[in-house]
């Protein structure tokens, strides 16, 4: 990864019981949706680094740098209902983590910077990643 380039993945909304809100109940409730999402978004990101012939080795060398990766979250809520940005962003750990496991990078290296368009209520649902490090973060901060 040049420290200009970005990368896109999209990913569906992370289900409902997913959400910190709707946690009461037995853990084992969670785990089976948590593991669906985190395989999804795992696909997914395969798929992309596949179809785009993105290198990950350039993305590691940048972690092994000691740098971090940031993604950029574009949230695209279903409707236009109040909810805190820090639910969603707690509801996407599993996607998170699939992402992470696709790129072969701790979770840890990943700085977020989050943004709920409530505004702009998509059909369908879904997260928006980009993917991006070096001075490319800091323009990509600067046009938001």
């Amino acid at each position: 990864m040049g420290t200009d380039d970005k990368w896109l993945v999209e990913f569906s909304y992370p289900p409902k019981e997913l959400n910190p809100n709707n946690a009461r109940g037995h853990w084992a409730k969670r785990r089976r949706p948590a593991k669906r999402y985190r395989y999804e978004c795992f696909i997914l990101t395969r798929q992309a680094i596949a179809t785009n012939g993105w290198r990950i080795d350039q993305l590691k060398a940048v972690v092994e740098a000691g740098q971090g990766v940031h993604l950029f979250l574009d949230i695209y809520p279903p409707d236009r209902r109040p909810r805190d940005d820090d639910n969603i962003i707690a509801a996407f750990k599993a996607g998170r983590d699939g992402l992470a496991d696709a790129l072969n990078i701790d979770d840890r290296h990943f700085r977020i910077h989050p943004v709920v368009h409530r505004d702009q209520p998509v059909d369908g649902r879904m997260i928006r990643v980009s993917i991006t490090s070096g001075p490319g973060a800091a323009r990509h901060l600067a046009n938001q």
